[in-house]
């Protein structure tokens, strides 16, 4: 198990991370584990789509279009770029998309899920003080909107089963720096756990 502090209250949210077609087995970023957690990040799901947020990374047109090094990023990634790339991968894996409607899609162009300022209005609405996180990678665009989160001041529950990465090395090291350096800020527990107090 983990280490949550407490059940995540009432006014918690499900915020789930780029669990898009794009990461997927055939898609051309794939991150081998993402059909691991699947069945674990589906859970959580059905206990509350209505509060459930799901974020979608949206590459740029063609790479010239991209602020500072996103040009070199794309340049490198060009076929990941909305001109040329089969549009339908930036859809969410169909075991996900089915729940949105009701959940909530916020799209954005970088790691982070809070670059845009949408996310962080859209929880300000709901009065949301607890982010229950999950998705796609451990190491790239979690850990990002993670370090965000902690900066808004949000409680932060990370579900240790309920990420993956293409990266075995980068997913266990960040998951020593939640515990080792964010320990005040950053609970980690099992989708469980976190299912056994979570009544919405």
């Amino acid at each position: 198990m983990g280490r949550l502090k407490g059940p995540p209250g009432p006014y918690s949210v499900h915020l789930c991370i780029d669990m898009q077609r794009l990461f997927a087995e055939n898609g051309p970023w794939p991150t081998p584990w993402l059909r691991r957690v699947l069945p674990t990040i589906e859970s959580l799901v059905r206990r509350a789509p209505e509060r459930t947020i799901f974020t979608r990374l949206i590459p740029p047109i063609a790479s010239g279009e991209a602020k500072g090094m996103w040009q070199t990023y794309y340049a490198k990634w060009p076929s990941v770029t909305r001109a040329v790339m089969d549009l339908s991968l930036l859809r969410l894996v169909p075991e996900l998309e089915q729940f949105a409607p009701p959940a909530t899609v916020i799209d954005k162009p970088v790691y982070s899920a809070f670059a845009t300022g949408q996310l962080h209005a859209h929880l300000q609405a709901k009065h949301v003080n607890t982010l229950i996180v999950t998705g796609s990678e451990t190491d790239v665009c979690v850990l990002s909107s993670v370090l965000n989160a902690v900066d808004h001041g949000y409680r932060l529950i990370v579900v240790k089963d309920g990420l993956c990465s293409s990266s075995d090395e980068a997913h266990n090291a960040s998951m020593q720096l939640y515990a080792g350096r964010f320990d005040i800020q950053v609970e980690l527990a099992d989708a469980e756990e976190v299912l056994d107090g979570w009544a919405p």
